[in-house]
């Protein structure tokens, strides 16, 4: 579930390698390759992360820009 929400409002690349790296856990466990369960599991684990972290940094520029332009906005005469 982190993966498909970093996927969706944080960072798109890494986001969808963790729904990868996710769903080949359950497929790997089933037929009993636990080890490469783990390793998976920690791969998306490192992902989600990731994504999180870059969304956070690409949401904190936007919010500066924005902050930093000046508005454009006019005021009305008053009448």
């Amino acid at each position: 579930m982190p993966a498909i929400l970093v996927t969706l409002f944080c960072f798109l690349p890494t986001g969808i390698a963790a729904i990868v790296f996710s769903s080949q856990v359950s497929s790997k466990s089933s037929v009993g390759d636990f080890e490469g369960a783990a390793q998976a599991s920690r791969k998306a684990g490192i992902l989600v992360v990731v994504s999180l972290a870059a969304g956070l940094v690409f949401w904190a520029i936007l919010i500066a820009i924005g902050m930093s332009t000046p508005s454009t906005t006019t005021q009305m005469p008053a009448p």
